[in-house]
């Protein structure tokens, strides 16, 4: 998997086979998209219409997070399938533990996640998906899995950035062979408001947002930016520098972002 991903997330379908063919054009060579993101289809056409071997391309989707019974997983996985028209998915995650309408609820769908991992199961020993996942899962959810579950998560996707890491879930997935990846790096554009991050920015001669991708990439994570500008895409990916271990611990204990402006409408940002 390639340690640099480009996210498609509020990319519309029409707008995103000319995103992905840039993305690939610049160097990227793993695009992630999802049921929700109603993109599939749209990313699909430009990894075909780009020129570029399949077996050249990491591509990530996202089972829907209402998908919580066998038949209902089952069919959004073949629906996905059927929508990117790839002949396989790289890797397929189960977007939330919670549907994204109880996502505040206390129950945490332990059946209704192993009835969906029994479909992706499924799907990837009969050779349709590479590599399975999850996505926003706690500690007591990937545990429902490993314990339970024939495959263990090869992923779980969260939210990851400066001031907001949670550490004990990275480390608890790390000792478990699981990989982090980071979506919204640059903390869905909250991060340009800190002053401390813009000066360490500058002391590297880097953007905000490469300093906050390099700084996932230092800690073992594998980031998700997502922008539709080509300009953006090239810098994101230009991130060939080290960030000093005092530059890395002033990072790690900046205060936590507590309001992500409209973004916390989304649940994954909601505090």
């Amino acid at each position: 998997m390639p340690k640099l991903g480009y996210g498609t997330w509020m990319i519309d379908n029409a707008d995103a086979p000319d995103a992905v063919k840039e993305a690939l054009k610049i160097g990227y060579r793993h695009i992630d998209t999802a049921q929700a993101y109603q993109n599939e289809s749209g990313v699909g056409k430009g990894i075909r219409e780009s020129g570029i071997n399949r077996e050249e391309i990491f591509v990530t989707t996202k089972l829907a997070a209402e998908a919580k019974s066998y038949d209902e997983a089952k069919k959004a996985i073949e629906g996905s399938l059927v929508a990117l028209d790839l002949e396989y998915i790289d890797l397929m995650i189960i977007h939330s533990p919670k549907p994204w309408a109880k996502f505040d609820g206390e129950d945490r769908f332990f059946e209704g996640n192993l009835e969906a991992w029994k479909a992706l199961e499924e799907a990837y020993e009969a050779g349709k998906i590479k590599a399975i996942g999850v996505s926003n899962f706690q500690i007591e959810d990937i545990e429902n899995i490993v314990n339970n579950g024939k495959v263990k998560p090869a992923v779980n996707q969260i939210l990851a950035h400066i001031s907001n890491v949670p550490t004990e879930l990275i480390e608890f997935a790390k000792s478990n062979d699981i990989l982090t990846e980071a979506f919204s790096p640059i903390g869905h554009g909250e991060l340009f408001k800190n002053e401390e991050i813009e000066k360490i920015a500058k002391k590297y001669d880097v953007t905000i947002p490469q300093l906050a991708i390099r700084y996932d990439l230092q800690l073992g994570l594998l980031p998700l930016p997502k922008t539709g500008n080509p300009d953006h895409m090239k810098s994101n990916a230009d991130v060939d520098f080290v960030i000093s271990d005092e530059d890395m611990e002033t990072l790690n204990n900046l205060e936590e972002i507590k309001d992500y402006g409209e973004a916390s409408n989304f649940p994954v940002f909601s505090k």
